[in-house]
């Protein structure tokens, strides 16, 4: 059973999960989740390694079709529309719900490119004029404008591991979507790069809804306004990120964000 915090009724939800199971062969990975993803803030799922938190982000833009012995039972929606009925367009699905990995994965092409190819194959941009406007605006929104104006053409693979990171997520924003889901954005970079991550998502924050899957409670605590907690394929507590942090109703988020275990 989760426990769901009473004092979240501000807040608009972009999407919905209802009594969402994942199943990797015969076994489960995901136990009855149902959470709304708010429209205008920045969404955190905590809890230990294997809990289920990444796979569970991967329901959110259907990732999980890629795994052949994966099976997805539960209804989610974006916007009121199920985004599992068999008549979606899953392009265009990820084109609205877009992902940045846990290892920065730049496409092995310029820098330009990387951005301006979502735009070209989703019909975008009508010349060259637009999608060059496209790319700085991306790149702009992702502060890595002034860094790499001067050299478009250098490949997106020779910049550093927190300038990837950015240029992908620059690349998501670029199709303009309408959520961003980051599955540990930060776990390979170091602490300056990291801020500057989070110092990203705080400006994206408002504009779209963001899912983000950390290991690092403080960084969920820094870059949050609401928090879910997952422990053993199970969604245990749902609330404001302060709360969370400062009155779980559930002991076992108490044990975790305590050090207990995790």
């Amino acid at each position: 059973m989760t426990v769901v915090h009473d004092n979240l009724e501000d807040t608009e939800a972009k999407m919905r999960a209802h009594d969402v199971n994942v199943f990797y062969g015969s076994k489960q990975a995901i136990d009855s989740v149902s959470i709304d993803i708010p429209q205008k803030y920045v969404t955190a799922f905590i809890g230990p390694s294997g809990c289920g938190k990444s796979t569970f982000l991967r329901c959110l833009n259907r990732m999980n079709d890629t795994i052949p012995a994966a099976r997805v039972e539960g209804e989610i929606t974006l916007d009121g529309e199920n985004i599992y009925d068999p008549k979606l367009d899953v392009v265009q699905l990820r084109a609205r719900v877009g992902m940045v990995f846990q290892k920065p994965n730049p496409f092995p092409k310029s820098i330009y490119e990387n951005i301006a190819y979502g735009p070209k194959i989703h019909g975008f941009a009508e010349g060259k004029d637009e999608l060059d406007a496209i790319v700085e605006k991306s790149l702009r929104r992702a502060g890595l404008w002034e860094e790499v104006k001067d050299r478009l053409t250098d490949s997106g693979t020779a910049l550093s591991g927190g300038q990837q990171q950015r240029l992908c997520i620059a690349r998501a924003i670029a199709v303009d979507p309408e959520v961003i889901l980051m599955d540990e954005p930060c776990s390979a970079l170091d602490p300056i790069a990291t801020a500057k991550i989070e110092e990203l998502i705080a400006d994206l924050s408002g504009r779209y809804a963001i899912v983000i899957v950390t290991h690092s409670m403080q960084q969920a605590a820094r870059v949050s306004q609401r928090t879910a907690f997952f422990h053993l394929g199970k969604m245990v507590e749902y609330g404001r990120t302060s709360d969370i942090f400062t009155n779980p109703l559930e002991q076992r988020t108490q044990d975790y964000i305590t050090g207990r275990y995790g």
